[in-house]
C-alpha cells in the first residue's frame, strides 16, 4: 500500500556495525530516487566507498563529514572506475565502487561495467560486473555476457555469467540458457544453465528438459 508508516529503524554507519535509532518518524513505503555516495578517507588515500539512500540517518562515528553537491553523474562514474585500475586487486573500495558504477543510469554506468566485464584482470570483478549487467538488461548487457561465457577462461567468472543470463527478462533469459544447456563445451557451466532453467519455471524450460529426456 501507499503512504507512510510510523517505525523504529535500523540507521546507517559507515562501518559494519549496527545501531537502531528509535526516530519515531514516518517511513515511507516508496523507495527514493537518489542515493548518496560516500567515501571514507584515512591516511590520504580512499579506504571504502558505501551507498546509502537519501532519507537514512547516518551515525558518522565522530568524523567529519565533507559534503559535495552538485556532481554530475558522468564525473562521478569517472571517479569510481578509476578505483577499477585492471592491475589491481580487489578490495573494498574496489568492490564498493562496482556497486556505486551500476546505480548510475545508463548512458555512463554501463560502457564502464562492459568494460570491467571484459577486461578487468580479476575474475571476481569481472563477475561482479557481469551481475550487474544483468540488472541493467537491454541487448549490451545479454551480448557482453554471452561474449564472457564463451571468451573468459575462468570456470567461476563463466558461472557467474549463467547466473547473470537468469538475471534478464524471460523473452531474453530463457532462450539463452537453452542455448549454453545445448552447446557449452564446459560441462560445469551447463549443468548451472540447467538448474536456472529449472529455476525458471519456464514453459520452454519444461520443453527442453523432455528433449533431453527423451534422448
Amino acid at each position: 500500500t501507499r503512504g507512510e508508516r510510523r517505525v523504529c529503524c535500523t540507521g546507517c554507519t559507515f562501518d559494519d556495525r549496527a545501531i537502531a535509532l528509535e526516530t519515531g518518524r514516518p517511513v515511507r513505503l516508496e523507495g527514493p530516487q537518489t542515493l548518496v555516495i560516500l567515501y571514507r578517507v584515512e591516511d590520504r588515500a580512499i579506504q571504502r566507498i558505501r551507498i546509502f539512500s537519501e532519507e537514512c540517518e547516518l551515525d558518522a562515528g565522530g568524523r567529519t563529514i565533507h559534503w559535495v553537491e552538485g556532481v554530475k553523474p558522468a564525473d562521478s562514474v569517472k571517479l569510481l572506475a578509476s578505483f577499477l585500475s585492471r592491475g589491481d586487486r580487489p578490495s573494498s573500495s574496489t568492490n564498493g565502487a562496482i556497486v556505486a558504477i551500476a546505480m548510475h543510469e545508463d548512458s555512463v554506468a554501463v560502457p564502464v561495467l562492459l568494460d570491467a566485464a571484459r577486461g578487468h584482470a580479476d575474475p571476481k570483478v569481472r563477475g561482479d560486473a557481469l551481475f550487474w549487467l544483468a540488472q541493467k538488461a537491454g541487448d549490451k548487457a545479454a551480448g557482453a555476457i554471452t561474449e564472457r561465457l564463451e571468451q573468459d577462461p575462468d570456470t567461476d567468472v563463466k558461472r557467474r555469467a549463467v547466473f547473470a543470463l537468469s538475471q534478464l527478462p524471460r523473452d531474453e533469459g530463457v532462450p539463452l540458457l537453452i542455448q549454453v544447456a545445448k552447446t557449452n563445451k564446459n560441462a560445469a557451466v551447463r549443468k548451472q544453465a540447467m538448474f536456472w532453467l529449472g529455476q525458471s519455471h519456464d514453459r520452454r524450460a519444461l520443453d527442453f528438459f523432455a528433449e533431453v529426456l527423451a534422448k
